[in-house]
């Protein structure tokens, strides 16, 4: 019908008691179909208002909670070539057990008999620092006699100037009677001229009395040039006191650079023998190093230098090591737009790489085969690809974290925020908003500055 006409019959069809269309029946499977979308309409609605756990993931890696027992490579303390190999890959190594043997290839330590030898230095170094100990010890004793010579000295010299003190007064006390002597020679002398002239007495007794006077005078003169000699004897006893000091200083002063000479020698002797000490150790020490030892109870994983007669230079990787016993951890990677919500230690489910899981974002409490881990550290400062490092561990609320788990292996946190309604997760993710975080109520508003709290369903 292509309704030409301007009159519509149309219009007046509800008004003519048409009932054909009610009396039609409807295919049951129209009438299932019908029920079918209403009841999923009514449970859509329904489950708009259902609760919603907000939640975000990170992927990340197993790795070892304490860095001592992480995967690690074993490298040469000095360069050497490698000699002898005592493990294999796969093989189970204990603390102190020989990885490899390495051979010196520096000149200056091919010598088998280095250690010995600089043991011999060292010996003559110090036997040569005792000699030195022992010609002070000759020098003090030489001081103390000079000291002591110096006093005898200055005593005996002291006397000697006494004693000539002493011979000057003597001597003056002679000269002084002496004096009278030869006045009293002289006078008679005069005397017996006298009587002689006058005929008195004889020319024998005026020779008498001549040659008497002429003795006195010599006895006086004589007396006279010993006082000099005495008084002379006194200044040179003084000079003599003088020159005992300056004598003696002089020696011991030589004797006192000597001592010091030899005690400089024999500091320096000692010096050398403390660094021939301190050689003779490092050679020791240095012929340990000829072994690589395993630092800890692990698994040989790789050997990063294979073959015999490799030279490796001081610092090269040599084996790479799994410690035998550590505690797991996860370090999972979180995007700048989530970091916010991560502190530490909050909780955070995970799934593991192996091992079956069945997790609903949503409904955690339907779950099952998760790991709750808690966080340890979170990095400050963001990687090369532009996320931040979270290091988590294992949690003691949760179930053990399986004992197979090795470091490298895959993980998916998941970690739980809020519960809203469904409805408002939906727009959420619409409208890109970020999940919502809260904080405790016994919190006081100081913390602003730190990440805010977030909650985990278990």
């Amino acid at each position: 019908m292509l309704n030409l006409s301007n009159q519509r019959v149309l219009n007046n069809v509800k008004g003519m008691g048409l009932t054909a269309l009610e009396r039609v029946d409807l295919p049951d499977g129209q009438k299932l179909f019908r029920r079918w979308i209403v009841a999923l309409a009514i449970i859509g609605i329904i489950m708009m208002f259902l609760p919603w756990v907000q939640n975000f993931r990170a992927k990340g890696t197993v790795t070892a909670l304490d860095p001592a027992f992480r995967p690690q490579t074993v490298h040469a303390t000095i360069p050497g070539r490698i000699e002898e190999w005592r493990v294999f890959e796969g093989d189970t190594v204990s603390f102190g057990d020989t990885i490899a043997r390495l051979s010196e290839i520096k000149p200056e330590y091919l010598d088998p008999e280095i250690v010995p030898r600089t043991a011999e230095m060292r010996q003559a170094k110090s036997n040569s620092a005792g000699g030195y100990l022992e010609k002070v010890a000759a020098l003090d004793e030489q001081i103390r006699n000079f000291r002591r010579e110096q006093q005898n000295k200055l005593e005996l010299a002291r006397n000697k100037l006494a004693q000539s003190k002493l011979k000057v007064n003597t001597l003056q006390a002679d000269l002084a009677q002496q004096e009278v002597q030869v006045s009293i020679a002289e006078y008679q002398r005069r005397r017996s001229d006298t009587l002689v002239t006058e005929g008195l007495k004889p020319l024998t007794d005026l020779e008498a009395k001549r040659l008497k006077e002429q003795e006195a005078n010599a006895k006086y003169v004589k007396i006279a040039n010993e006082l000099d000699q005495a008084r002379t004897d006194v200044e040179q006893a003084q000079i003599e006191i003088n020159n005992v000091g300056p004598t003696y200083q002089g020696k011991i002063a030589k004797a006192m650079s000597d001592r010091a000479s030899a005690l400089t020698s024999y500091y320096n002797s000692v010096g050398d023998v403390a660094k021939l000490q301190i050689q003779e150790s490092n050679y020791s020490i240095r012929q340990g190093y000829n072994y690589i030892l395993a630092p800890q109870d692990g698994i040989v994983a790789k050997v990063l230098t294979p073959g015999i007669g490799e030279t490796v230079k001081e610092g090269d990787a040599v084996v790479s090591i799994l410690p035998s016993q550590f505690t797991a951890a996860v370090e999972i990677f979180v995007e700048p737009f989530n970091l916010p919500l991560v502190r530490q230690g909050q909780q955070v489910r995970f799934l593991f790489d192996g091992w079956p899981a069945v997790f609903f974002s949503g409904w955690p409490g339907l779950s099952y085969g998760t790991f709750v881990g808690e966080v340890v550290a979170v990095d400050n400062i963001i990687d090369s690809k532009g996320r931040y490092r979270v290091l988590v561990g294992p949690s003691d609320d949760g179930r053990d974290w399986p004992a197979a788990l090795r470091p490298g292996s895959g993980a998916e946190g998941v970690a739980l925020l809020e519960t809203v309604p469904v409805w408002y997760e939906l727009w959420r993710q619409l409208n890109a908003f970020p999940p919502d975080y809260y904080q405790d109520a016994g919190e006081s508003e100081e913390v602003k500055t730190k990440a805010p709290k977030t909650r985990v369903v278990k």
